[in-house]
């Protein structure tokens, strides 16, 4: 299981490196523009994910296991609301992503057998209160990013900017041959 945790965790940072490269080539303005997507603008789909990410990794944080590779999640402020708009500027929203990406991956490369099978007690933001399994948690955790990710990509397609291959189907390896495939779009 860890194994295919962590290739979601590397896709997760392959992909938003070509989705901030793709964003990057656009002015200012055009990321703000409010394009009538869920969180509005490309800027605020983006910030939407950093702002949604660092709540889901400090309830992670929270586990038994109390992984130091968590500890600089710990220390940030918790995002009140899901829309919130913390980084108004690609560069530093960029740069945080970065950072949280890396987060991402060292701790889902500690996860082991007995830490997959922790259980989960939390409060959304709304103040309901859940137990559950870690591993389904996981799994939406990394398909929350890529729908969110995929609204992006549409966005950005509207402005006029294609940002190529964006299937995980580019990051698995060949099983006879032991090398990532090139890319192709199905």
């Amino acid at each position: 299981m860890q194994s295919h945790f962590a290739l979601l965790a590397s896709y997760n940072r392959w992909m938003n490196e070509r989705l901030y490269a793709a964003a990057a080539t656009l002015p200012a303005a055009e990321l703000a523009r409010d394009r009538g997507a869920f969180f509005g603008s490309i800027l605020g789909t983006l910030n939407h994910l950093v702002v949604a990410d660092t709540i889901w990794l400090q309830r992670f944080a929270a586990l038994p296991a109390r992984h130091a590779e968590l500890d600089p999640v710990r220390a940030l402020p918790t995002p009140e609301r899901l829309d919130a708009l913390p980084f108004p500027e690609l560069d530093a929203l960029a740069a945080h992503r970065h950072w949280l990406d890396a987060i991402i991956e060292r701790w889902i490369a500690t996860l082991d057998h007995d830490d997959l099978r922790q259980v989960l007690r939390y409060t959304n933001t709304r103040g309901n209160g859940f137990t559950r399994e870690l591993v389904p948690l996981l799994l939406h955790f990394f398909n929350h990013q890529a729908h969110h990710r995929g609204q992006a990509t549409t966005l950005l397609s509207q402005a006029g900017v294609d940002i190529g291959v964006t299937d995980l189907l580019a990051l698995i390896p060949d099983a006879n041959a032991g090398t990532t495939p090139a890319p192709h779009p199905h």
